[in-house]
């Protein structure tokens, strides 16, 4: 059973929104849940996809190639003047912002009374699978992350016994409309014993929505 998929999308990531029961999905819940696993409802699943850009990775190969030139050409120099690391400097950040981030997309999926299960899918087709416990599952937290260059906004949880918080998405850092449907569901779900579906609501209500909540983590 599948629900038809919700989403929201930009020009970098599209979000998606549904839920399923097949074979597969029992099957993954069985393997987390080991010896006395009992058959489970329709699992909540959020899947966050990068939107392939040609020409995002054209420009971070070149500015790669720009960086790597300027570094040989700095250390054939027998003296560095502080021109020569403002140029290092200038190349880093060029290059770190065109990153090409080789993950394809990142799934939260909830699965009723067992816990979640946090997924890495890489263009290459790797899979890296995280299972989290039910019983380990404090809360959900939306944080507003600050660095020197950028401002984004992370979807974090709250574990039991833990010192740190776990991160939803590990590699991408999808917009805030897009993390709010997910921090709902997550609420949901760690209020209660099962699933309250989330509704991908319309973009422009979404930041409304975080205000009246007022559970934002700054």
């Amino acid at each position: 059973m599948e629900q038809k998929a919700q989403g929201v999308s930009t020009s970098v990531y599209r979000y998606t929104h549904h839920c399923e029961g097949g074979a597969d999905i029992q099957a993954r819940a069985a393997m987390c849940a080991g010896p006395g696993f009992c058959r489970l409802g329709p699992a909540d699943i959020h899947d966050v996809f990068v939107e392939k850009s040609v020409f995002r990775v054209l420009l971070y190969c070149i500015s790669a190639a720009l960086l790597g030139n300027v570094c040989r050409v700095l250390l054939s120099k027998e003296t560095l003047c502080l021109c020569s690391f403002w140029s290092v400097s200038f190349s880093a950040i060029i290059a770190k912002w065109l990153q090409y981030k080789p993950v394809k997309k990142e799934s939260l999926m909830i699965m009723p009374a067992f816990g979640i299960q946090l997924e890495q899918h890489f263009w290459s087709g790797r899979v890296h699978r995280q299972f989290v416990p039910v019983s380990k599952l404090l809360k959900p937290l939306l944080n507003e992350c600050v660095t020197p260059v950028t401002c984004y906004w992370s979807l974090a949880l709250l574990l039991r016994d833990e010192n740190e918080l776990m991160l939803v998405f590990k590699k991408l850092h999808p917009p805030v409309k897009m993390l709010v449907p997910i921090w709902k569901a997550l609420c949901a779900f760690t209020n209660s014993d099962g699933i309250s579906p989330s509704v991908v609501s319309r973009p422009d209500d979404l930041r409304e929505q975080v205000d009246q909540d007022g559970a934002l983590e700054s």
